[in-house]
């Protein structure tokens, strides 16, 4: 039987696109707004387009916040994709700024146009500093699809496992114990993406027999 991986459903997601995914992957994806039905499933991915604050309201109103803290405790494994890899972070200055989840330390920021073209948008090279199951398989330097106009900074460069070049170095991927994230999107990232998602339903399965969360 497929592991159930919940897709969070909070109204900035391209939902469909991963559960295409998660299903190529050998998942069965529940894309749900429903926090019981979330803290049931196998693992978490949450996804994400839009604004920081927006979507920081409406996880706290909608009790996904708390649902997606509570499979984290339990030792399932959570995925953040683009804004939901920065909503993984404490805060952020987008717009009025807004409190994150709070499970990866640091802060969001505005790319710098000084750094590059803000929006950063298209393809580029990742460089891994350190290996974690949710790259294994994906080489150092493949091409992944960005689109942000911010970046999170984890507090502590342990949590940092790759970054890319946007005139200069932008986190790219985070990992945190038992939660990811990836400020590009695996799912529009062909072969390389695909295999950050079989790697998470790996991970999933894992913690569905009882494995215990990867160590910080």
């Amino acid at each position: 039987m497929s592991v159930r991986v919940a897709v969070c459903d909070y109204g900035v997601g391209n939902l469909r696109s991963v559960e295409r995914a998660l299903v190529s992957a050998g998942a069965q994806p529940v894309i749900t707004a429903d926090p019981s039905l979330l803290s049931a499933c196998d693992g978490v991915v949450l996804p994400g387009v839009g604004a920081f604050s927006a979507a920081s309201e409406r996880l706290r109103e909608r009790g996904i916040a708390a649902a997606v803290r509570a499979v984290v405790e339990s030792g399932r494994p959570l995925l953040g994709v683009c804004l939901g890899h920065q909503l993984l972070f404490e805060h952020s200055d987008e717009g009025t700024g807004g409190d994150g989840l709070g499970l990866v330390p640091g802060e969001v920021t505005r790319l710098r146009p000084s750094s590059g073209k803000v929006p950063h948008m298209g393809w580029n090279r990742i460089h891994i500093l350190r290996r974690v199951p949710l790259l294994d398989g994906v080489d150092d330097a493949a091409y992944v699809y960005f689109v942000h106009s911010y970046d999170g900074h984890p507090r502590n460069h342990s949590d940092v496992v790759a970054t890319t070049d946007h005139g200069g170095a932008v986190v790219a991927v985070v990992q945190r114990g038992n939660v990811y994230g990836t400020q590009f999107h695996p799912e529009k990232s062909g072969a390389a993406g695909l295999r950050v998602y079989a790697n998470f339903v790996q991970l999933c399965t894992r913690a569905s027999m009882g494995s215990a969360a990867l160590p910080a």
